[in-house]
């Protein structure tokens, strides 16, 4: 049995990789680690690794996250600089006893320590957003606004589940700002003896959730993926609205030790990308109706002007 399932269309050249690894055999880690890679890589999708925006400061400050769902092993990044893949300096956090989790000058100089690719990871394109964000009015921050966490949820044919988040962040963020992303429990969770979940969206509230464990707990006792994804959703939509008075962007994929998945939004138009035994690597957009979340297959129009979109 193996399966994989990310956020965002983006994520489909990855997910298509790490889906012909799984079916070689290959473990759910590196295959999961090369899927993010092909994404961080990549200078068109502006939310994650080269080519990602950068804080009001001009810098590209980049989050990571791994975690191991049958050693519980985890490793983070914050505001990794000039680092060319933060998820691979997660994973490699993850094989340390301790300092799991590095930020800022810290990060850096452990990947730099460790032989990880120095790069700067502002791209020309980048920096015309950038520019041209600073005489836009900056009083409302968008989390959407170049803030697409690639997140991912991946088991191999031995059991084992990892789950994997990477992303720079919200867009004109104040230096040194981490979101949910890199946080376990929040950004992501795996345990190979349930399943796993990844999510996406304001990190400020997703955090407030712990979305991603509460999820995993859910599928242990005893909820589909589908049907825990949409408890924690529409229960953290209704929390932040009673207490905050709106709530902002909620998005979270899930899939369980047995290979089915879940996935549920705030949003109409969140998709998503998923491959299983019995399912090629696919893209899916979601809509709402009556407090539950439906999928179907995105349509050509729908990937070409996303594509269209970010090469713009």
């Amino acid at each position: 049995m193996i399966g994989i399932i990310a956020t965002w269309v983006m994520a489909y050249e990855g997910v298509n990789k790490a889906y012909s690894m799984l079916k070689e055999n290959k473990k759910s880690d590196l295959s999961m680690i090369e899927a993010i890679k092909t994404v961080e890589d990549c200078e068109y999708f502006k939310s994650v690794g080269y080519g990602g925006l950068p804080n009001r400061d001009g810098i590209v400050e980049l989050d990571a996250g791994f975690m191991d769902g049958t050693s519980f092993d985890f490793g983070s990044v914050g505001g990794l600089r000039d680092i060319a893949n933060p998820i691979e300096v997660a994973y490699a956090l993850s094989k340390e006893e301790a300092n799991n989790f590095l930020v800022g000058q810290g990060a850096h100089e452990y990947a730099k320590t460790k032989g990880f690719i120095v790069k700067d990871m502002l791209t020309e394109r980048a920096s015309i957003l950038y520019q041209n964000r600073l005489i836009e009015d900056q009083s409302e921050l968008n989390p959407y606004i170049g803030h697409d966490t690639v997140g991912m949820v991946s088991l191999d044919n031995d059991g084992d589940m990892v789950a994997g988040t990477s992303t720079s962040g919200l867009f004109m963020k104040h230096a040194g700002r981490v979101g949910d992303s890199p946080i376990v429990g929040a950004g992501l969770y795996a345990d190979s003896a349930i399943g796993g979940a990844a999510s996406t969206g304001m990190g400020e509230d997703m955090i407030k959730g712990c979305v991603s464990y509460h999820v995993v707990s859910l599928m242990g006792q005893g909820y589909s993926p589908q049907k825990a994804c949409q408890t924690v959703v529409n229960e953290l939509d209704r929390q932040l609205k009673q207490k905050k008075g709106k709530a902002r962007d909620i998005s979270i994929v899930a899939m369980n030790n047995k290979g089915q998945f879940g996935v549920a939004s705030n949003l109409n138009r969140f998709s998503f990308v998923v491959a299983t035994d019995t399912i090629k690597p696919s893209v899916y957009v979601t809509y709402n109706m009556d407090g539950s979340t439906y999928y179907q297959l995105a349509t050509q129009e729908f990937l070409d002007d996303y594509y269209n979109s970010r090469m713009k």
